[in-house]
Formats: C-alpha cells, structure tokens, sequence
C-alpha cells in the first residue's frame, strides 16, 4: 500500500492512501492536488473520510464528494476497529480518543495516518478532556513495530522540538530527529518518536530521572505521561 501527502493551509497535511488502482483520500484539504495525483496515477478515489471532524481536516469533503463517486466514511461512527479493502489490501482504522472523542487512526503494513492524535515531534491537545483515553490510544500507537512510519496532521516539527529541547534538553537524539526534517514530506518512524518526543517517552530511565527532579509524579505509566503533559 501507498501513501501520498499533501500539504495545504499553513501546516495541515492530508493525504490519498492507496493501492494498485484504488485509494483513500483523508482529511483531503488540497482538493485539486488530490485530484490531479490520482488521475495521474489511474487511481479511483473509493472513499472519502477524516482522522477527526475539526473543520481543518473536514474542509474539502464536499467539493472531493462533487467531484468523484467515492463513499464517505464518517469518523465520527467508527467506535470499534474495521478494515476498508482498497484492491486486494486491507487498510485498518481504529477509533484513537484523546484529541477528540472522534479521532481515529489508520494503519497500513508499514505506515500510519494519526491525525491529530500522534504528530511527527509531539502530540495533540486533548480536547475530549479525557486523558486517559488519549494516553491508551497513544500506547496503542507506540505498541507497534518501530519501524512503522508515522503520518500526522500538521507539520509542527520544529517548535515541537523547541519544546522537546525545554522537557529534556539533554536528549541527543533531538538534534538527530531535526537533521531529518524535510519541509516537502513529513513524516518520521516510530522509533524515531520515542527516541525524541517527550510525550511518549514515559518509560525512559532518563525522562523518569527527569520528572523525578521535578518533583512530578512517577509511580505509574499514567502518572509519568500527566507530568510530561503538564510540563507542557
């Protein structure tokens, strides 16, 4: 399975998932790009849906719909996993709460399309107000093979990592993470993350070590994830 980004507004990334002829456009803001990628690539846009309902990611749902015969998927009705067969692939979605009651999350073999759930240097705000929602569908995330690429909604790369700086700013693996930073594609692994990504580091001696100086609780997975976040 392949994935294209587009980059619309000031930092929203949307994209057209796919496979040998059939695809997925989400949170397709850039409508026209989409368009022209997939006539270009003989790709039939088969459905039409969204990480999350916010209207940054929601904006070009109506004119891709006038625009093709795709099906539209509402995240906001997935509650449990499903799969949406694109050709003979299987792509994955998984309800991820946290930034909103609505987030979702889609999987491929080797990539994920997290929204606003998982960016690529930080995470999002936690709108829903449920915490601990958010931190399960995070550890559903980083579960995963480190290997997995990650896809976020927004490219905040580099005042995430002014941030990371501030949280840890011993980590060496920082300064690594923003050598790799590319304006045109963002997108980084999951090992990339829990080397450089506060947020989901609440396991690392060194960030526990951290939080502990600070005074911050620590005596559970949970406790060490709310520090960090209120580090924030």
């Amino acid at each position: 399975m392949f994935i294209q980004q587009f980059r619309y507004s000031t930092d929203n990334l949307g994209y057209l998932v796919y496979s040998t002829r059939e695809g997925i456009a989400i949170d397709a803001g850039d409508v026209e790009a989409v368009l022209v990628f997939a006539e270009k690539n003989h790709i039939d846009i088969k459905y039409i849906t969204n990480t999350h309902s916010h209207y940054d990611h929601t904006s070009g749902n109506e004119e891709l719909l006038k625009k093709t015969t795709a099906e539209f998927i509402d995240c906001r009705k997935i509650k449990s996993d499903q799969t949406l067969p694109l050709d003979h692939e299987i792509l994955e979605v998984f309800h991820t709460p946290g930034h909103t009651e609505d987030s979702v999350t889609f999987k491929a073999n080797d990539f994920l399309v997290t929204g606003d759930t998982l960016f690529n240097g930080t995470i999002g705000n936690c709108f829903s107000g449920d915490l601990n929602a958010f931190f399960q569908s995070l550890k559903r995330l980083i579960s995963l093979s480190k290997n997995t690429k990650v896809y976020g909604g927004h490219d905040y790369v580099i005042d995430s990592m002014k941030m990371a700086k501030i949280i840890e700013k011993e980590n060496p693996y920082i300064e690594e993470y923003l050598k790799k930073y590319n304006f045109g594609l963002i997108v980084s692994t999951l090992d990339d993350e829990l080397k450089a990504n506060p947020y989901v580091r609440f396991n690392v001696p060194s960030m526990i070590n951290n939080l502990k100086e600070r005074n911050l609780p620590i005596d559970t997975e949970f406790d060490r994830f709310n520090s960090i976040m209120e580090i924030y």
